[in-house]
């Protein structure tokens, strides 16, 4: 084969390589545009005002500076707060349970 042949099939497979890589970009470009879009209406069907007072309240005193005692109750209040929701959620299931069982 003479030599201008192979400059002719590697000059066509590299083009075919770049026409096949520019589809793929732009085939990933309108899909990640179109996941954005998605996105900002998402965003839009977000409320707002729920959100600002958990960042408020976020803000404190560090631990390091702040007195063990007054520490030592906010962990027994959280602990008495998750056993209430447990508690809650039990019984819950337990009426859940015998309406499902006395349904029959």
């Amino acid at each position: 084969m003479p030599w201008w042949s192979w400059l002719l099939i590697w000059t066509g497979l590299t083009l075919g390589l770049l026409a096949l890589l520019s589809w793929f970009a732009l085939s990933l470009f309108r899909q990640a545009r179109g996941t954005l879009q998605a996105l900002e209406s998402l965003r839009g069907q977000l409320p707002t005002g729920e959100f600002d007072g958990l960042a408020a309240s976020a803000v404190g005193i560090p631990a390091v500076f702040a007195d063990s005692a007054v520490l030592l109750g906010r962990v027994e209040q959280l602990r008495a707060e998750r056993t209430h929701r447990n508690q809650v959620r039990r019984d819950a299931r337990i009426v859940r349970g015998k309406l499902m069982r006395h349904a029959r």
